[in-house]
């Protein structure tokens, strides 16, 4: 069996409010994105900080508050779609950076909004397959860097932020049984088009999307409408596998923990699912959506809310580029 053993998180000094952005978008206003989005500020990563920066100060964070050594390590992943580099992986450079012994195996993965989800999965197997008994789990993004000036949509709604999660022979939650889901063919629905090898240079390319919003080929595209589709299909089908999974009850269920994508669409998930709005976490207010961060935020904020108690069955999920899905129950 594995457990969550540990979680921290960091966000970025740099904060930008709601009333700085609608500065630069006076069409819209404060209480416009707060009630649209539900973020009322973001954490943005400096200009030279990095996603391999933040994910270092996540685990030094939880070092410190969970007093973790880190020669008990003997595994690090890194979820991040923006790497330091191209290579190596910015996980076997953090080795280094947090004196985690050189007998550890180290490598990144390139998945975004379900990344907390399948490195759990990752985690899980190798301690079932006894390769690791503590493997430290990295999730950090700086989507903020993939954004045009004038993209206000996706301004609103991404915050920079790292978590660390340490996954152990023992822990105060289990770690159940896995749902997983790909589904390629959406892939062009949230994508950077240039600067891998496909497209390598920049093209200075845009085009106009049916909803109206410009298409950036060097910047960070997401279709809307398509990503919200995808979510309620997706999302039911993938709840029901996971109570299946883990011989539930949907009334078993003490309280869910999502993917923070954004409050319009988490409250139509939560009305769509028919599940109690008392057991639904949301709150991206502070953070905006971190990505692969945000489930690990959002159980590390509602341990210290006391919202989970010790004995609690919580859902957790992530959905989203990829396009790709994932959930498991977490036993606490």
């Amino acid at each position: 069996m594995a457990y969550i053993k540990a979680i921290s998180y960091y966000l970025p000094d740099k904060v930008v409010t709601n009333e700085e952005l609608v500065k630069e978008f006076p069409e819209w206003s404060v209480e416009k994105v707060a009630q649209k989005v539900g973020v009322d500020s973001r954490h943005l990563a400096a200009e030279g900080e990095t996603a391999g920066d933040m994910a270092e100060k996540a685990a030094r964070k939880l070092f410190s508050e969970y007093n973790v050594v880190p020669a008990e390590i003997d595994f690090v992943m890194l979820c991040t779609q923006s790497p330091d580099y191209f290579l190596p992986s910015t996980a076997c450079v953090l080795q280094d950076r947090l004196g985690i012994p050189t007998s550890a195996g180290a490598f990144d993965y390139n998945l975004g909004c379900s990344g907390c989800i399948y490195g759990m999965a990752m985690a899980k197997g190798l301690i079932a397959a006894g390769i690791a008994r503590n493997v430290l789990l990295l999730t950090a993004e700086t989507y903020n860097k993939y954004l045009h000036p004038s993209d206000k949509s996706n301004r609103s709604i991404f915050g920079d932020g790292a978590a660390a999660c340490l996954i152990s022979t023992e822990g105060f939650a289990e770690i159940g049984e896995f749902a997983l889901g790909t589904d390629g063919s959406g892939a062009n629905n949230l994508i950077v088009k240039t600067g891998a090898a496909r497209q390598k240079e920049a093209t200075g390319k845009f085009v106009e999307d049916d909803e109206g919003h410009l298409w950036y080929d060097d910047y960070l595209y997401m279709n809307g409408g398509a990503i919200f589709n995808f979510t309620l299909d997706a999302v039911p089908a993938m709840m029901t596998q996971i109570l299946e999974k883990n011989g539930l009850e949907r009334d078993q269920i003490d309280y869910y923990v999502f993917h923070q994508a954004n409050k319009f669409m988490l409250n139509t998930i939560r009305k769509v699912c028919v599940l109690p709005k008392d057991k639904f976490y949301v709150n991206l207010a502070n953070t905006g959506n971190t990505v692969s961060s945000t489930v690990l935020i959002g159980l590390k904020d509602c341990m210290e809310k006391d919202l989970i108690r010790g004995g609690d069955k919580v859902m957790i999920s992530g959905f989203g580029v990829g396009l790709s899905w994932g959930g498991t129950i977490l036993k606490f």
